[in-house]
């Protein structure tokens, strides 16, 4: 079964074909993937990477957590399960706010 794993400190350059490229040399690499911010469409410096196994996913925390990769040095640890989240608070809310407004026509006098 693959075994997950969290990649952190990642350059902004670092690319998903890198990260497949490097880890491969701790066994095979079923996926690799890089977390992109929604708003400014660059990476957010953090990704995942899916070995084939727990054996191939321990050699590469070995391997390569707390070195250099383009530049930076990462963490490299075993990913944890994905943890529901309450609902976001706070922020815009037309309803509680009030609104935009009538709408209708003003009259000048």
């Amino acid at each position: 079964m693959a075994k997950k794993l969290y990649v952190g400190g990642l350059s902004y350059d670092t690319t998903e074909a890198t990260l497949k490229d490097t880890f491969s040399a701790a066994g095979t690499v079923e996926s690799a993937t890089i977390i992109i911010d929604k708003m400014t469409n660059r990476s957010k410096g953090f990704g995942f990477i899916e070995m084939s196994s727990d054996e191939e996913a321990q050699k590469a925390i070995e391997m390569f957590n707390g070195k250099d990769i383009d530049g930076r040095n990462v963490t490299v640890n075993e990913a944890r399960p994905m943890e529901p989240r309450a609902p976001r608070q706070g922020g815009y809310n037309r309803d509680s706010r009030g609104g935009f407004g009538g709408g209708g026509r003003k009259e000048r006098w």
